[in-house]
């Protein structure tokens, strides 16, 4: 059997025609896509693609991180080339590197940076609607920056997950959590450890609640307290969230 590389891939893509990152039986996903190219790459053999996290339909990403095994002996550079050149145009391999074989995508990760974009111009962009959400009303910021201190440091986020989740354990440590004002819009940026299904867009959907006087700022320690989906805001839309970076232990530094 041939020497087996390990490559590590950050990559890049625009969800908006993806059901989500991970295969499913009809649909076009992001990681059918990968294992499509690496497919033709060696000769119809599969190659199985490892992802930091699986992303839902129409959600982004800057930041994805990937792994996979390989018998091909190509220099890093050209595997960036090679792919690129036979991925649609969706999807960017941004950076290759050789990672030993202990490495994990989504085991060796240490934590995680999303982005949410939320348009606040009273008429829809047509030209943005699938890179952000429309919320064309007046925001109470200081009430939101208040609101959104409540969510570091480590909870359980029971209340800001769906449902639908199974994870059993649901403590995830919040490191930062920010908003960032630019002229029609603004930018969502939160850090944590790590992220139940779900749970950025629910925090954001509840902030925004805040934002409008739906709710106090005072009431997310109670809801966090409850545990229960049904005390937390609205799940905003997938379109408005990125993917931003995955962090290792050489990156924390960064984290």
């Amino acid at each position: 059997m041939k020497n087996m590389k390990r490559i590590k891939c950050i990559i890049a893509y625009d969800g908006t025609n993806f059901l989500g990152y991970q295969i499913q039986n009809q649909g076009r996903t992001v990681q059918g896509e990968l294992e499509k190219v690496l497919k033709r790459m060696h000769k119809g053999e599969r190659i199985r693609v490892y992802a930091s996290g699986r992303t839902d339909t129409h959600v982004h990403a800057l930041g994805q991180v990937i792994h996979f095994d390989s018998p091909l002996d190509l220099r890093v550079e050209n595997w960036q080339k090679a792919l690129n050149a036979q991925l649609p145009a969706d999807i960017s391999i941004v950076d290759v590197q050789f990672v030993p074989d202990t490495f994990h995508a989504r085991y060796s990760s240490i934590g995680k940076e999303y982005h949410y974009r939320v348009l606040l111009k009273k008429e829809r962009d047509p030209f943005l609607r699938n890179y952000s959400y429309h919320f064309p009303y007046e925001l109470n910021m200081k009430a939101m920056r208040e609101g959104m201190n409540y969510f570091l440091g480590t909870h359980n986020f029971t209340s800001f997950s769906s449902a639908k989740s199974t994870v059993e354990n649901r403590v995830r440590t919040i490191e930062r959590f920010e908003v960032i004002e630019k002229a029609d819009e603004l930018v969502f940026q939160i850090r944590g450890n790590g992220f139940l299904y779900n749970m950025v867009r629910i925090i954001v959907g509840t902030v925004l609640e805040v934002g409008i006087g739906k709710r106090a700022p005072s009431e997310i320690p109670t809801i966090l307290d409850k545990k229960d989906r049904k005390f937390a805001g609205k799940t905003v839309p997938g379109c408005g969230l990125y993917l931003y970076q995955v962090f290792y232990k050489e990156d924390i530094q960064n984290f």
